[in-house]
């Protein structure tokens, strides 16, 4: 039995070593526009969208995975491998929009911090120059694993969410209702809340930056279960922090008929009269730990994904003289989204639509880049897609191009459906 206990304790140590890509990946993706976003689901519906979520999970899942396999099979990060597989123009079409979608939510992550640290009674004159020279500081003074410790503790501003969601004393019987009976309302704002759910789960950037740090981290096929139950834990993490954003607003505003919430701040503003003041600081506690965490996460995996697909030196535990492009594309979205963010009047909400619009035109076509990579016998060896997992592969990029179909028609026409 003592043989037994130290196998498993081995284990256990295995993967908390390994332990980081996955979790930092799907963490960083309830950035200020995902906390948004199921605020408004919450605030529109109440429990009635919670069963998009188990449905959301599953198709994390398996996209991660896919990430996750080639990364530790071939050594190399996705822009690397688009590259040498589809040729230069692809990759740099890829490239040029995944640019202008991070550049832009770079931007909307600096104005999270701006509007949490304003609620906790910060100006943001003050937090966004410092938020700015944190991000810099974790990177470019860092190494990868102490950068990745950073990003895990900032994730754990996550659990203010849960005691948000605790705090607002929901019925726990809807939500479970809510949670495992699919509940469709007919109407448009349905529809796009339904869209917006997926799409701010599942972005091109995540692809991106969880291969290129599994490369960096140094996991090669030996590691791949482990890498593997990362991912897997990842998602669920995303998906469990997402849930009581939702239970917190819609045990709420949904129920004192608050139907309308347009950003992260202003649900942290309506919770505070009917949770307390205590709910609404631990959701600016929340946001304003998401937004670090985006901020230094998308102006890394921009870093990484264009370094990659050029040849260029790129990676944390290089030096700036080794790697100074990739510090300098690090460096330059800082300094853009925390600039821009203090621009009084900035059109945010265009920049928020700007980036929305073409992750919605990437994302589909690294989606069906991905899927041919991994189905490729010379590239995955025996590591290539299975067929359940080509169907759960294809069944969610489908979805997922019939979903930004529809988001960029409403986008551009403003048209109800």
């Amino acid at each position: 039995m003592n043989w037994v206990k130290r196998l498993s304790r081995r284990r256990w140590l295995a993967f908390l070593a390994i332990m980081g890509p996955g979790l930092v990946t799907a963490t960083a993706d309830n950035d200020a526009g995902g906390i948004a976003t199921y605020a408004s689901v919450g605030a529109a519906y109440g429990f009635q969208m919670l069963w998009i979520l188990l449905l959301i999970t599953f198709s994390l899942a398996v996209v991660q995975e896919m990430c996750a396999r080639m990364g530790v099979v071939t050594g190399k990060g996705l822009s690397d491998l688009i590259r040498e597989q589809f040729g230069v123009k692809t990759t740099a079409f890829a490239m040029l929009t995944l640019l202008i979608a991070n550049g832009a939510t770079t931007i909307a992550e600096f104005v999270g911090i701006a509007a949490a640290s304003e609620l906790l009674g910060v100006p943001k004159y003050l937090t966004v120059p410092l938020a700015a020279v944190f991000v810099w500081l974790v990177v470019v003074r860092g190494s990868y694993r102490r950068a990745e410790k950073i990003f895990l503790l900032l994730s754990l501003a996550f659990f203010t969410y849960v005691l948000a969601g605790f705090l607002a004393r929901p019925d726990w019987g809807q939500v479970a209702h809510g949670l495992f009976v699919p509940v469709v309302v007919p109407e448009s704002r349905f529809l796009l809340l339904f869209i917006a759910t997926v799409g701010t789960t599942i972005t091109p950037w995540m692809q991106f930056y969880l291969q290129a740090s599994i490369v960096d981290k140094g996991l090669t096929v030996r590691d791949f279960g482990y890498a593997r139950a990362d991912v897997l834990f990842g998602a669920f993490v995303t998906s469990f922090f997402a849930f009581f954003i939702i239970v917190a607003t819609g045990a709420t505003l949904f129920v004192t008929g608050i139907h309308q919430i347009d950003s992260a701040d202003q649900a942290a503003l309506a919770l505070t009269p009917i949770a307390g003041p205590l709910g609404g600081q631990l959701f600016a506690i929340g946001l304003l730990g998401a937004s670090l965490l985006g901020a230094s996460i998308l102006p890394l995996s921009t870093a990484y994904a264009v370094c990659e697909a050029f040849g260029w030196e790129r990676g944390v535990n290089q030096t700036w003289a080794d790697a100074p492009i990739f510090y300098g594309l690090y460096t330059g979205m800082i300094i853009l989204g925390a600039l821009v963010a203090l621009i009084p009047g900035a059109p945010l909400f265009l920049i928020l639509l700007l980036s929305q619009d073409v992750n919605g035109i990437l994302l589909p076509i690294i989606l069906i880049l991905m899927l041919r990579l991994t189905n490729d016998p010379r590239l995955m060896g025996k590591f290539v897609n299975t067929r359940l997992a080509n169907i759960l592969g294809w069944t969610t990029a489908i979805t997922l191009i019939i979903a930004t179909i529809i988001l960029i028609y409403t986008s551009v026409f403003e048209m109800p459906f």
